[in-house]
């Protein structure tokens, strides 16, 4: 059954936003009677019928709701962008379809771009959503300095990745049923002075492993890691 999204609805009829219902009708030629899926990005799932399609409004009837519980633990990726957009379009595909919970964008002394296009970013995120079938859609936060992160993050395991042999692996660190926030630093790392300011503020420094990656293939492992910690 075809999944749609649509952030605000209510009980009975709705009508899809434009974006959604010319996917809808023009698309996947959808037609009256039909049935389908709206999620709504907080756990609810919505099963519909269409009741009125045209090429730029389909009009559909909520006949049965049910909303998945959120998991006991949750994952907060903060990650300096590449200057490569095409590679955080990437990665936030692939947060979305493993249940990453939200996204923060941080410039740190060595970023490499200093702006980010979150309505591209979030149109990914709501594709991956649907295509997933994962209810619940990734919340991704504005560019904010690495001094603001971290004074705002309230998790209650706090990990830095940072390349050094001497620190511990990552997968040591993380414990089942905990809301934890990752640090990934640029392709030059973060600086000392970052690492040593975050350690300040609670962050434990750990390794990803031996071989150094790139900063959306360390972001996405990362996150893996605190899902097979959760048996998720």
């Amino acid at each position: 059954m075809t999944i749609f999204y649509q952030k605000t609805l209510k009980e009975g009829v709705n009508t899809l936003p434009e974006e959604e219902s010319k996917h809808c009708a023009q698309v996947l030629r959808h037609q009256n009677g039909d049935e389908i899926l709206v999620f709504d990005g907080n756990g609810g799932i919505h099963r519909s019928i269409l009741t009125q399609v045209s090429k730029k409004s389909c009009v559909y009837e909520i006949t049965e709701s049910k909303y998945e519980p959120k998991k006991k633990f949750s994952i907060h990726l903060a990650i300096a962008p590449t200057k490569n957009a095409d590679r955080m379009e990437w990665l936030i595909e692939k947060l979305s379809e493993i249940g990453v919970d939200e996204v923060s964008f941080i410039q740190t002394k060595h970023s490499e771009r200093k702006k980010m296009r979150l309505d591209r970013l979030e149109k990914k995120a709501v594709s991956a959503m649907k295509q997933s079938g994962n209810p619940f859609l990734l919340k991704i936060n504005e560019l904010i300095s690495f001094d603001q992160f971290l004074s705002k993050d309230q998790s209650s395991i706090k990990l830095i990745a940072h390349v050094d042999d001497s620190h511990t692996y990552a997968s040591d660190s993380i414990q089942a049923n905990e809301s934890v926030t990752i640090l990934i630093g640029p392709e030059g790392d973060f600086s000392l002075e970052e690492v040593a300011k975050a350690k300040e503020a609670g962050f434990k420094a750990v390794s990803l492993g031996q071989n150094t990656l790139r900063t959306e293939t360390a972001g996405f492992v990362a996150c893996c890691y605190i899902n097979n910690a959760n048996k998720f």
